[in-house]
């Protein structure tokens, strides 16, 4: 019974999303075409690291990358998450590596089960990002987990996410996709530090290690 508790759980709370929904919920890769995606994704990620327009290294870096160093992909860290907007929250200033202080606002609370647990995390919109073209829809998650200074990052890290469709209330969460901030390769980069409400208390063994 207990190995089953997580699963129910999951069911749940797919039925509730659906019901609350005027929109199917997104459909979840299996293994195999999810492995493909996050390969994709890393393969995206170390061009970036390569690129001296994109990249945070330095030249002498740049010149000895190969690789970021990725957790194995974990099937089990791709889930479901429901979204609970915020349409009350204001706009505040959100800490960073730096003095910089960019404004953000808290957009809505993502509802998941991960290791078994029930888990939360905040999810937030730049205010700057607002005004450009392209990028209004985009969503930061930026978390803490158990593996921080012990496999991952110390800072912790993030996830990228797009605004979904009207009326939906489903994303899917994939912390294969988790990267470090910049400021973790050139503290010349100024990055929003996770808020405290986004410590996960368990360990993500996925996506990029430190």
């Amino acid at each position: 019974m207990p190995m089953l508790r997580p699963l129910l759980a999951l069911l749940l709370l797919s039925r509730l999303a659906v019901a609350q929904n005027s929109l199917p919920p997104p459909a979840r890769l299996d293994s195999a075409a999810h492995a493909l995606s996050v390969a994709e994704f890393q393969r995206n990620l170390n061009h970036e690291f390569s690129d001296p327009k994109e990249s945070p290294l330095s030249a002498a870096e740049r010149q000895a990358f190969q690789s970021l160093s990725y957790y194995p992909v974990g099937y089990g860290y791709y889930v479901v998450a429901r979204l609970v907007r915020d349409s009350t929250a204001a706009p505040f200033t959100m800490v960073t590596s730096t003095d910089r202080r960019p404004l953000y606002r808290k957009y809505g609370t993502l509802y998941f089960i991960l290791a078994g647990q029930p888990q939360q995390l905040s999810v937030y919109q730049s205010l700057d990002l607002l005004q450009r073209p392209g990028l209004e829809d985009y969503l930061m998650v930026p978390f803490t987990d158990l593996t921080n200074a012990h496999g991952s990052y110390g800072g912790g890290r993030y996830l990228d996410l797009r605004l979904p469709p009207a009326g939906s209330t489903i994303l899917l969460l994939d912390f294969n996709r988790a990267y470090n901030p910049s400021c973790a390769y050139n503290h010349a980069y100024s990055c929003p530090v996770p808020p405290a409400e986004n410590r996960l208390r368990v360990a993500v063994p996925a996506g990029v290690r430190d």
